[in-house]
């Protein structure tokens, strides 16, 4: 996965390439929601990985992409499991009972749990200025879910937005294992992993519950979106800011997802605002940028 050449700065390309995918990504919640109006919580993961799946398979083969060799086979079903099968149906099935910003704002403490999952399970290290980021973030996350969060009145609430933290808990785990793969093409790793969770949630959603149906434009629609712009695009479109602009430029978007999520929840589905979910953005923000001063010091000032 290459790099941005050091000494050179983002291009205008890659700052809207930037802008697109957080718009993309952001959206993601709000149409799982509208998805979840028709569909059940496994169908709706499911329909979202295989036409993933396919998608970027096809472009495999239109760009000739090498296949990934024996030895990232298990990072490959790994990642499958970690960063598809496991956190979309727990996404899915978490947003029944939470609002749709609420799970774009926890995704923004992926980079926040990766921090000590990395410490002890990859090459970087946890730094004091790392760690105190961590703690704010984590603060902030405490907040999101409020204080209420195991009261038994609340508990099927309280229980979606675990599904919600646990979701971002497997992609980070997920990106731990990813860096300590071998050399792969990261098309392969993306189009592989889908595969992997397709084959998973499959049988999964014809178990519990059967083949889909038609169930309106609306859900219908939301479905064929989910599929084919924030999974398989967005995963095309994160790897050409990689290789453009850097892996340290991307986690610019770690900032942008909340907050258009937020924004579609509000503007578009019209959920509530609380003051304490924007106190708990403000502190995961505040986490993540203490976290990463060093590395966003290093891409805007070389």
């Amino acid at each position: 996965m290459a790099c941005m050449t050091h000494g050179t700065s983002p291009s205008l390309t890659n700052w809207l390439h930037l802008l697109i995918l957080g718009v993309v990504w952001g959206a993601t919640f709000m149409v799982i929601s509208v998805a979840l109006e028709g569909y059940g919580p496994i169908t709706v993961a499911c329909a979202r990985t295989t036409l993933a799946a396919l998608s970027l398979l096809g472009l495999m083969a239109v760009r000739r992409t090498p296949l990934p060799s024996r030895e990232t086979a298990r990072y490959i079903v790994s990642s499958g499991l970690l960063s598809t099968a496991i956190p979309f149906i727990a996404l899915s099935w978490g947003l029944q009972y939470v609002p749709s910003s609420f799970a774009g704002i926890s995704m923004a403490c992926v980079p926040l749990f990766v921090l000590p999952i990395a410490h002890f399970f990859s090459d970087e290290r946890l730094t004091a200025r790392r760690g105190i980021g961590v703690v704010i973030g984590f603060a902030g996350a405490l907040v999101l879910i409020g204080p209420d969060a195991l009261s038994f009145g609340s508990l099927t609430v309280s229980l979606g937005q675990l599904a919600c933290l646990f979701a971002a808990l497997c992609y980070a785990i997920s990106s731990v294992q990813i860096r300590n793969c071998p050399p792969v093409d990261p098309l392969a790793i993306g189009a592989f992993s889908l595969l992997v969770g397709s084959v998973v949630l499959i049988p999964l959603m014809l178990i519990f519950e059967g083949i889909p149906g038609w169930q309106g434009v609306r859900s219908g629609l939301a479905i064929l979106i989910l599929g084919f712009l924030p999974t398989a695009f967005a995963t095309a479109l994160r790897i050409l800011i990689i290789r453009s602009a850097g892996a340290v430029f991307m986690t610019l978007v770690n900032y942008q997802v909340p907050l258009w999520s937020l924004a579609y929840g509000v503007l578009l589905l019209g959920e509530s605002a609380p003051p304490s979910l924007i106190l708990a953005l403000v502190l995961i923000f505040a986490g993540l940028f203490t976290s990463q001063f060093g590395a966003l010091k290093r891409l805007f000032f070389k």
